[in-house]
C-alpha cells in the first residue's frame, strides 16, 4: 500500500554554528538516525505551526521561523511493508525560550548539539543529510507492481503553485472548473504532487497541463494551507479535505499562448496571461491574491 504524509522540520543552529538534532527513538520507523526535530503536520495545521509544535515537543525549546529553507520529498519502504512518500518542509529557525530536555515516549529520545565537522559519522536520515549539505540524493523505493494508494476519508493534500510572470510583467493565473472548490474563480497554475513526485516536477507537470508552459522556478516565496472539514469531492461526496502548498516563485521567459492541456475532467477550465492591473480586477482565490501582491510588491522595490 502506498501512502502519503508531509512533516515540517526545523534547522537550528547556536552561536557556535552547531547544528541541533533529535536521535530516532525504537518508536520510530527508522530507530537510531539521527534527524532534523520536526514531524507530521496534523490534519488542518498549517506547516508554520506544526514545527513550532514538534520541535517544542522533542527537544523543550521554543522557536521562531526565521525562514523557509526548502521544500523536498522522498519514498521509502517502512517495516510494516508500507511505501510511504514524506513531503518535506524544512524551515531555519531559532531558539526564544524553553529548557532543552528529550521526548519521553516518542518517536524520538535524545537531542543533542553536533558540529558540522561531526555530521559525517552519524547515521542520519537521508533528507537530513542533504538539507546539511553531507549527503546526496538518495534512492528512492518503488511501488511494487499493483500497489495501491491508500485512500483515507481524511484527506491531507500537498500542491506545488507558481506566482509566474513573463518579461513584460504579466501573471498567469487559472480559472478552476465547475463542480470543483471555487468553481469560477482565478487561481494559480499547479496542482496536487504525486505519489513518488517532488514538487518541482510535479509544479513543470502541472505548468504544461494547465496552461502549455515552460517556466524556470526563481525562489520560494513561502507556505500556505487550507483546510476543509466539509468540503465535496468532485463527485459530490463530503471529505475532510486539507490542502498544503508551497508557492514557487516561477519565470517564464518565452511565454506562449495558454491552453489547457490536461484531459477532460481537469480542474483547471481555462488559463491565461494577466497584467497586473488586470488581475486585481478579477475574482481571485486567496492564494491568487497573494502571489499577485506579492509580485507587485517585488516589482516595486
Amino acid at each position: 500500500m502506498k501512502i502519503r504524509r508531509v512533516g515540517a522540520y526545523g534547522i537550528c543552529r547556536d552561536e557556535t554554528g552547531r547544528v541541533l538534532l533529535a536521535r530516532n527513538s525504537p518508536l520510530s520507523s527508522f530507530p537510531g538516525l539521527w534527524t532534523l526535530p520536526g514531524g507530521g503536520v496534523d490534519q488542518g495545521e498549517h506547516p508554520d505551526d506544526a514545527v513550532v509544535r514538534e520541535f517544542g515537543e522533542e527537544t523543550g525549546l521554543s522557536v521562531k521561523i526565521d525562514g523557509l529553507r526548502t521544500v523536498t520529498a522522498d519514498v521509502f519502504r517502512l517495516p510494516t511493508g508500507e511505501l510511504e512518500h514524506t513531503d518535506r518542509v524544512i524551515y531555519d529557525v531559532s531558539v526564544t525560550g524553553g529548557t532543552m530536555r528529550f521526548e519521553a515516549e516518542g518517536t524520538t529520545e535524545r537531542v543533542e548539539w553536533v558540529a558540522q565537522t561531526d555530521l559525517s559519522v552519524l547515521p542520519l536520515m537521508p533528507f537530513t543529510a542533504v538539507a546539511l549539505g553531507v549527503g546526496d540524493t538518495p534512492k528512492w523505493d518503488t511501488p511494487e507492481d499493483g500497489e495501491e494508494l491508500s485512500r483515507p476519508e481524511r484527506v491531507q493534500r500537498f500542491g506545488a503553485y507558481a506566482a509566474a510572470t513573463d518579461p513584460d510583467g504579466r501573471i498567469l493565473l487559472t480559472r478552476i472548473a465547475p463542480g470543483y472548490p471555487g468553481a469560477g474563480r482565478w487561481h494559480l497554475p499547479g496542482g496536487g504532487t504525486d505519489h513518488g513526485e517532488t514538487p518541482e516536477v510535479a509544479l513543470a507537470r502541472e505548468l504544461i497541463e494547465e496552461t502549455s508552459q515552460h517556466g524556470r522556478v526563481t525562489g520560494l516565496l513561502g507556505m500556505s494551507h487550507r483546510y476543509d472539514p466539509t468540503a465535496l469531492g468532485p463527485e459530490g461526496v463530503p471529505i475532510d479535505w486539507h490542502v498544503i502548498r508551497v508557492l514557487f516563485r516561477v519565470s517564464i521567459e518565452l511565454p506562449t499562448e495558454s491552453v489547457v492541456t490536461e484531459e477532460a475532467g481537469g480542474s483547471t477550465a481555462e488559463a491565461g496571461w494577466f497584467t497586473l492591473a488586470e488581475a486585481k480586477e478579477l475574482s481571485l482565490t486567496e492564494l491568487a491574491a497573494t502571489a499577485v501582491a506579492r509580485v507587485e510588491a517585488e516589482r516595486a522595490r
